[in-house]
C-alpha cells in the first residue's frame, strides 16, 4: 500500500505520515524544499509545487490512497493544487483522498444554506482561507471520487487525548478545539474505515 501525501511537512501532515509509516506503508511525498527531503524509510521525496500538475501526476503515480494536509499558505495554494490532485487521480484510478480543512466550511445550524464563515458562528473576521477551503468542498463536490474532508474547529498543537465529537457536515455543538494529534489520527483513520464518504465532517473535544 503506498499513500501520496501532499503537505507532509505540516503540522497534520507529517503526523499521518508517521502513522502510515508506522503501520508499514509507503509514503511518497510532495514538498517544495530540499531542506525536507532526509533520507527516510519506506519514503520517497518529490521536489516539486502542488500548483504545477506534472509534479502532483508524479506525486500520485502508482499510488493507492491520496491524503492533503496542504494550507492555504496565504495564497492560492489549495484551490490551485486541488484540480491537479483530481484530475491526476482519476488518471491513475485512484478513489480514495482525505484532505484537512476548516470548521468554517461546515453547514450553518443557524442559517441555513450558509457556511459557519459566512455566519456569526464563526469568530474569525478574515475570510481567505476558509474561502480557500470551500473551493477545494466544492470542486471535490463536483468529483466522482470517495473524499472526505476533516474539518478542525481551533486546532492547537498537541498529541492525542481521546473523546473526540464529530458529525457530517456541522460542528458539533459547543466544540471549542480539538489538538493536532487528534485530528491527524481521525483522518488517518478516516482514509481507512470511510465512515464520512462524501461529506465534511466536524470534529473536536
Amino acid at each position: 500500500m503506498k499513500i501520496a501525501i501532499f503537505g507532509a511537512t505540516g503540522r497534520v501532515g507529517q503526523r499521518v505520515m508517521d502513522y502510515a509509516l508506522e503501520n508499514q506503508f509507503e509514503v511518497r511525498a510532495l514538498v517544495r524544499s530540499h531542506h525536507h527531503m532526509k533520507e527516510t524509510p519506506n519514503v520517497e521525496w518529490i521536489y516539486g509545487d502542488a500548483k504545477n500538475a506534472e509534479d502532483v501526476n508524479t506525486t500520485i503515480e502508482g499510488c493507492d490512497l491520496v491524503f492533503s494536509g496542504l494550507s492555504t499558505d496565504k495564497s492560492d495554494t489549495l484551490s490551485q493544487s486541488i484540480p491537479n490532485i483530481i484530475d491526476a487521480m482519476v488518471s491513475e484510478d485512484i478513489q480514495r483522498i482525505v484532505t484537512i480543512g476548516t470548521a468554517g466550511i461546515l453547514n450553518s445550524r443557524g442559517e441555513p444554506n450558509k457556511f459557519r464563515f459566512q455566519t456569526s458562528e464563526s469568530k474569525k473576521k478574515l475570510t481567505f482561507a476558509a474561502e480557500e477551503h470551500a473551493k477545494v468542498y466544492q470542486a471535490l463536490s463536483a468529483s466522482h471520487l470517495e473524499w472526505t474532508i476533516v474539518c478542525p474547529t481551533y486546532l492547537p498543537d498537541g498529541d492525542i487525548e481521546g473523546s473526540i465529537r464529530c458529525e457530517k457536515n456541522f460542528l458539533p455543538e459547543d466544540g471549542k478545539k480539538i489538538t493536532v494529534g487528534d485530528t491527524a489520527k481521525f483522518a488517518y483513520q478516516e482514509l481507512f474505515d470511510k465512515n464520512y464518504v462524501g461529506s465534511r465532517v466536524g470534529v473536536c473535544y
